[in-house]
């Protein structure tokens, strides 16, 4: 008897971790693992969503918008159901033919995509980290069981992966590492003049813009260890960042007896994916493997003087409530400004200093909220790069 094929949604398909996704999917086929693509979403990339949904045979599809929708339509042909906007990510997240949701939608959208495949009870492989800064407290209360959420960040999967092997008794503290980006060391004066494709070369991963540049400004880093909290639901005190320039070690767990136990892996992120789908087994084929002859590895704090933007996030996550909402919305608009040649990199963390410091947090009881300040704080983002936008 064939085994069941595990059934996939894999929503945000044609971006970086959805097509590494199906990448992986591709290559544990051939190796007999039974897998089954049965939904598909995409932003506004219809072209793209349609190739896919041709390659995997698939009917179950979702955009961002009606046009694109009906664009897509008119592409496949009958036969197909393609829904559009958060409201159709949450359907196809909550399909009843659907088990693991793979969530790698980019932006506050994914989180409805989130709630909906957590209250139906699936199984849900998140890369889409905007689910845990801007609604954590909602995603923590619809959480059935400690393994219903599979990170695919490579430092939340690598500490999931840790945490599984002791006690939460024995557990001291919690260590997430970055690599510091391309401007680690530069002075203030520097950055001034630092152009979007300096931002972009990332030294080490692959990533899409938004995400480059976060890893650029640290801001990135915060927002992780902000997930972090949710996901494992330790103090903020208790959840470290490492400055690791090589990104080989991912994340560390420091046990009560002094002990430290790390993972360790190529930076590809294949690998944390290919653990989130097989999970709870652990099996081939290896994307990479690590040559540890000759490796030097070192750490260091991130330094207090630098990296003004993860500092000004990090308090708006201890903060909670509504402040990551903020933070979250604030950065998007002005990483995009940024992008665009409208605004110097440096103004990135002195937005998100300005309007965090005056905004007055609330408590998150529902998603209307969020959304709400969300829209608030998008307003202001707009308004502060409308005053302070030097460059064309």
């Amino acid at each position: 008897m064939s085994p069941t094929p595990k059934r996939l949604a894999v929503l945000g398909a044609t971006g970086s971790v959805g097509r590494q996704t199906l990448e992986v999917v591709q290559q544990l086929r051939a190796q007999g693992q039974a897998y089954e693509v049965v939904a598909l979403a995409a932003g506004t990339d219809v072209v793209g969503l349609a190739q896919l949904a041709r390659t995997w045979n698939v009917r179950h599809l979702g955009l961002a918008g009606p046009g694109e929708a009906q664009e897509l339509r008119e592409l496949l042909g009958r036969g197909v159901s393609v829904v559009h906007g958060p409201e159709g990510l949450a359907h196809l997240a909550s399909l009843p033919e659907v088990d693991l949701v793979v969530n790698a939608v980019v932006g506050a959208a994914g989180l409805h995509a989130t709630l909906g495949a957590l209250r139906a009870g699936k199984t849900l492989a998140l890369a889409n980290k905007e689910s845990l800064v801007i609604g954590g407290e909602l995603v923590r209360g619809l959480v059935r069981r400690d393994d219903q959420i599979l990170p695919l960040d490579s430092e939340h999967a690598a500490l999931f992966q840790v945490l599984r092997g002791v006690g939460a008794a024995e557990v001291d503290r919690v260590w997430i590492t970055a690599s510091g980006g391309p401007f680690r060391g530069w002075s203030p004066t520097d950055l001034e003049g630092v152009k979007p494709e300096q931002a972009l070369a990332h030294p080490t991963w692959r990533m899409g813009p938004r995400i480059t540049i976060d890893s650029a400004t640290l801001v990135n880093k915060a927002f992780e260890v902000i997930e972090a909290h949710h996901l494992f639901g330790f103090a903020w005190d208790r959840i470290g960042v490492l400055v690791h320039p090589q990104c080989r070690v991912h994340a560390l767990v420091e046990l009560a007896d002094g002990s430290v136990v790390a993972q360790l892996s190529p930076p590809d992120m294949r690998l944390p994916i290919q653990a989130a789908l097989t999970y709870p087994e652990r099996g081939g084929p290896p994307w990479a493997r690590l040559d540890l002859s000759g490796l030097s590895l070192t750490f260091e704090r991130v330094p207090e003087g630098s990296y003004p933007g993860f500092w000004a996030v990090l308090a708006a996550g201890v903060r909670g409530g509504t402040a990551p909402v903020v933070a979250n919305a604030v950065d998007e608009v002005l990483v995009a400004a940024f992008l665009a040649g409208k605004l110097p990199f440096p103004a990135i963390a002195r937005g998100l200093e300005d309007i965090l410091a005056s905004h007055r947090a609330q408590p998150v009881g529902d998603l209307e909220t969020v959304l709400n300040a969300d829209r608030q704080a998008r307003e202001e983002a707009m308004a502060f790069v409308d005053r302070k936008g030097t460059r064309v």
